[in-house]
Order: structure tokens, then sequence, then C-alpha cells
């Protein structure tokens, strides 16, 4: 199990931040990791709205179909899944100012089946790169 949570803020109103990040097509842009992220579907982004992500980590590609989860004004879940794992990306979001925006991003990772030896290994990798994400996000929506 890979259990990572990273809080920091970044210089955009809240109703931006959410607004961007319920795309979880952005992902491309702010997530490392990502190399492509496709809604699935033409219908507007809400709960239940699925896409075809591409990830690749540490030389390793996978490929999982995400939902949204969750979809509320200062909280999203997407929650990925295939035969490998189940991944949750939840953030909150608060603000302090009016102009400003706390997101808290909390990733969880469930791997099945024999993919559970890469527990210890997957935790040490997925903590890097939650700096990393925590440093694109900022850029990404800051560029907005």
């Amino acid at each position: 199990m890979v259990d990572v949570t990273r809080t920091f803020t970044v210089a955009r109103p809240l109703d931006e931040v959410v607004t961007y990040l319920r795309d979880f097509a952005n992902a491309v842009d702010w997530d490392p990791g990502t190399q492509s992220c496709e809604q699935i579907g033409a219908d507007p982004v809400g709960p239940g709205t699925k896409w075809h992500n591409v990830t690749r980590l540490y030389g390793i590609s996978t490929e999982l179909t995400y939902e949204l989860t969750r979809d509320e004004t200062d909280h999203l879940t997407f929650t990925g899944t295939n035969k490998t794992a189940t991944s949750v990306d939840d953030m909150t979001f608060g603000t302090s100012d009016g102009t400003s925006t706390i997101i808290t991003y909390h990733a969880h990772v469930e791997f099945n089946g024999v993919a559970r030896l890469a527990d210890p290994l997957a935790q040490i990798g997925f903590g890097r790169l939650a700096d990393t994400v925590e440093r694109q996000m900022t850029a990404a929506l800051a560029g907005r």
C-alpha cells in the first residue's frame, strides 16, 4: 500500500483551482508520471466521468481508468483502477485570504495480488514523487 499526503498553498482563487483540477485530463500538466489522460466520452465533467490514464513511473508504464467519485466545491476524489491496483487521488481545498488556495493532496494506492510485493519500494518512490507533484501542480496553476 502507498499512502502520501502533501499540503501546500497556491496563489489562485479556490474556484479556479477546483475547476482546473476537476478535469483529470489536466493531470498531464501537474502529475509528473502522467503521459496521457483523455476523457472517455464527451459529456460535461461531473460525478461518474471517466478518463483513460497512461502513467510511466520508474520505467514502468501502466494504464488505469479513473473516475470522478467525489465532486464538491472543496473536495475532489478520483479513483483509478486496473487489474494490478486501485489508486485514489483525493484533494481537499480551503482558503485563508480569498486569493490563495490551500490544497491537501492525498494519494493512496492499493496493489492487488503479487503486485503487493512492490509495496515497500512503491512507498519510497511515491513519497519522492509527491514532492514533484506539489511543485508541478503549483506551477501549472500559477500559469492559468
